[in-house]
C-alpha cells in the first residue's frame, strides 16, 4: 500500500500544486506577513507536510469560466443578503417554534473540489450548514432552518443542487457541463449516488408497489 502511494506521489507532482499554493497562502495569512522570505519558508514547510502526511490530490477540471464566476459571485451576494433577512425574520417572528431539518442532498459530481465548494457556499449563506459529507456517494447532509414540511425539504434540496449546477458552469468538467445542459433541455438529474446503484437495485426501485408486494408475500 505504501509503495503504491509513493508511486502515485511521484507520478502526479502537479496535482499537489493547488494544495501547496493554498498552504503557503494560509501560512502568510497566519503570520500576517507576505514577504518573499516568509512565503519561501512557508513553501518549504508545505512541501514537508505534503510529503509526510498523504492528502488526496485536488483534481482540477481543466476549465474555468471567468464570466460565469462573476455571475456566480453576484448571485452569491444576493443569496447572502436575502438569507440574512430571512433568518432575522424567523428569529423575531417564530423564535423557538421554528422547525429545522437535516437533509441528505445527493450531488451530480463526485469531485472533491466541487463538493468542498458547495459545502463552503452553504456554510457562508445564513440558515444552512453542512454537518456531514459522504464522499463515497457524493452526498451532503445539511442542517437547514425552517423546513417543516416535505415540500420545504425538497425546495432546500433543489436549491443546494442548483448551487452545484452553478459551480459546474464555473469550473466543472466538460462532461458535467454537457449533462447539465441536457438537464436544461428536459432530461432528469442523475445523482452520482444513483450511478453507484447496482442493476438489481435499480430494477427493484423501478418495480411497481403491487409487484413489490407480491414479492414480499412470496417470501
Amino acid at each position: 500500500m505504501s509503495q503504491s502511494i509513493n508511486a502515485r506521489r511521484k507520478l502526479n507532482p502537479l496535482q499537489k500544486l493547488p494544495l501547496l499554493i493554498w498552504l503557503v497562502l494560509v501560512w502568510g495569512a497566519l503570520w500576517q506577513d507576505f514577504s518573499a522570505g516568509n512565503l519561501l519558508f512557508g513553501a518549504l514547510i508545505a512541501l514537508a507536510v505534503s510529503q509526510v502526511f498523504y492528502l488526496p490530490p485536488i483534481e482540477l477540471s481543466g476549465r474555468f469560466n471567468v464570466l460565469q464566476a462573476v455571475i456566480f459571485l453576484l448571485w452569491f451576494l444576493k443569496q447572502v443578503t436575502v438569507a440574512s433577512c430571512q433568518v432575522l425574520y424567523w428569529a423575531v417572528a417564530k423564535g423557538p417554534k421554528i422547525r429545522n431539518a437535516v437533509i441528505a442532498v445527493p450531488l451530480r459530481s463526485p469531485s472533491d473540489l466541487l463538493m468542498t465548494a458547495v459545502g463552503h457556499v452553504l456554510s457562508l449563506i445564513p440558515g444552512s450548514l453542512v454537518v456531514e459529507v459522504d464522499r463515497g456517494c457524493a452526498t451532503l447532509y445539511v442542517h437547514a432552518m425552517n423546513a417543516p414540511t416535505p415540500e420545504s425539504v425538497e425546495r432546500v434540496r433543489t436549491g443546494i443542487q442548483d448551487i452545484e449546477a452553478r459551480l459546474i458552469t464555473v469550473m466543472g468538467t466538460k462532461e458535467e457541463l454537457a449533462e447539465l445542459r441536457s438537464e436544461r433541455t428536459g432530461a432528469s438529474m442523475v445523482a452520482y449516488a444513483d450511478i453507484l446503484k447496482s442493476p438489481d437495485q435499480q430494477d427493484s426501485d423501478q418495480q411497481s408497489p403491487d409487484q413489490q408486494k407480491d414479492l414480499g408475500e412470496g417470501q
